[in-house]
């Protein structure tokens, strides 16, 4: 069954929000119960704050690192699920049910599984 990497992006936001959002934890367990239950969950995580990144760029054979993100957004990596889905169209249906989808974003990435002709495999 394909896997998907299900990316969960949001607004950092202040105490309140955080808060906020901390009193969805009810929703956050049922959904990973149910799909726990249904064998669809893979794994899945929170992250730490962007504040503990670190990003890793090698340009000309030199080693960068650079405290933080990537890039600079409003929106930033927050947590993952990996799912295992039959399709796109089941892990959508399920990528809506995210709390995160009503105040972030959630991207939906299908997960390369090695293969014996595969060269990165």
């Amino acid at each position: 069954m394909p896997r998907y990497l299900v990316l969960l992006y949001s607004p950092e936001g202040d105490e309140a929000t955080q808060r906020q959002r901390w009193a969805q934890l009810p929703l956050w367990q049922e959904l990973t119960d149910g799909l726990r239950a249904v064998g669809l969950l893979d794994a899945n995580g929170a992250l730490h704050g962007t504040d503990t990144a670190t990003t890793v760029r090698v340009r000309d054979d030199e080693i960068e690192m650079t405290d933080g993100p990537f890039a600079i957004t409003k929106e930033v990596l927050v947590g993952f699920y990996v799912l295992k889905c039959d399709d796109l169209d089941e892990v959508l249906r399920h990528a809506a049910r995210f709390p995160t989808a009503r105040y972030g974003s959630v991207e939906i990435r299908p997960i390369m599984e090695p293969t014996g002709d595969d060269p990165l495999g």
